[in-house]
């Protein structure tokens, strides 16, 4: 017997690309057990990551003053002090006249007027709609009887709007804790980000390009945009509440909305400005007027303040992550979405130069 011949038991070793396939599969099936653990909280958590990424640099203004954790606790209360009482107030606001709207409906109470002579003239769909609103302004319960169905899935939509708002509420809290908790650890959040796009593109100076990139256009977007139009709509807010109008909630999410689109805000105050005139006194219809006045060239002293000048993200990408966000998570998802889609078009087109390049 020879005794250089191979044993039985070195001619059957596992082949390479079977042990290949069993990490894959071990691998893929662990991302897919995270990710059905951490999917519910994705959005939170990258709002979480988006405010720490907002935030750091007054982070590091106050941690020579308070230390790392004094600076982050800081930062942490006061967000969420600022945070809870405005929202409460609107959320509770915006969620009182969307449930009032619904039992209106609902309870056949919401009347219209006649409409108007010139809609029966309009060319094309003038005569239908004059139809539709006449039997709605003359015999509602009719109305709803045929045209029900049109509005039942807008109605139900906003009825579950309406209750999700609280959870939203509840979820910018709990976010500006995460963040405060991010802020603590953000230099090593940002060195393991520059390492995982250093395994990706292989390169160093690419990885530490790419989050810097990534980093300003979050504070850009974050900032100038997203966090100028929370400070213009609270302020509208509080002229809305101060001068007693009843949709006031509806009307501040509606300027937060026109604002995060960058869509002129007077398109919507001019209006409840001619609605406070007719239906108050002259002397606090005036200075409704200046106070709104005020707001909406606020915006010019702001966003230099806020780091919004300079940015190059075109309207569509924001109103399309407006929107989208408000459809997929509500209150929180107006917020995430422009930001998240600023930040992957920026890097789009980062990428499309390097290779052009």
């Amino acid at each position: 017997m020879d005794p250089n011949a191979p044993r039985p038991r070195d001619a059957i070793a596992p082949s390479t690309i079977i042990d290949a396939a069993i990490r894959l599969g071990l691998v893929g099936t662990l991302v897919y057990a995270c990710a059905r653990i951490v999917l519910p909280f994705g959005f939170l958590l990258i709002w979480s990551a988006i405010l720490a990424v907002m935030l750091h640099p007054l982070h590091l203004r106050l941690v020579s003053r308070l230390g790392n954790r004094g600076s982050a606790l800081l930062i942490g209360l006061i967000g969420v002090s600022l945070m809870l009482g405005p929202m409460v107030i609107l959320v509770t606001s915006l969620a009182t006249s969307l449930y009032s709207l619904i039992a209106n409906f609902q309870s056949q109470g919401v009347t219209f007027p006649e409409p108007p002579l010139w809609l029966d003239g309009t060319p094309l769909v003038g005569k239908k709609m004059a139809e539709i609103w006449s039997l709605v302004a003359s015999n509602m319960p009719a109305a709803l009887a045929k045209y029900g169905h049109l509005v039942s899935g807008p109605l139900a939509w906003f009825a579950s709007f309406a209750g999700g708002l609280a959870m939203g509420e509840l979820s910018f809290v709990v976010s500006f804790a995460i963040a405060a908790a991010l802020v603590a650890h953000g230099e090593n959040a940002a060195e393991f980000a520059r390492r995982a796009l250093e395994r990706v593109t292989g390169n160093e100076a690419r990885a530490g390009q790419l989050v810097a990139l990534t980093a300003a256009t979050i504070r850009g977007v974050g900032l100038g945009v997203v966090g100028v139009a929370v400070v213009q709509s609270l302020l509208l807010g509080f002229g809305f509440f101060t001068i007693g109008i009843q949709a006031a909630g509806p009307l501040t999410l509606a300027a937060l909305l026109l604002g995060i689109m960058q869509v002129p805000l007077i398109l919507l105050t001019l209006p409840v400005v001619v609605y406070v005139f007719y239906s108050e006194a002259t002397q606090p219809a005036v200075i409704f007027l200046i106070w709104n006045i005020v707001v909406g060239l606020s915006d010019n002293i702001l966003r230099p303040l806020m780091l919004g000048r300079g940015l190059e993200v075109p309207m569509p990408i924001i109103l399309i992550g407006v929107l989208g966000g408000m459809i997929v998570d509500g209150l929180l998802g107006i917020f995430v979405g422009p930001v998240l889609l600023a930040v992957s078009y920026v890097l789009l087109l980062d990428w499309l130069h390097q290779h052009r390049v």
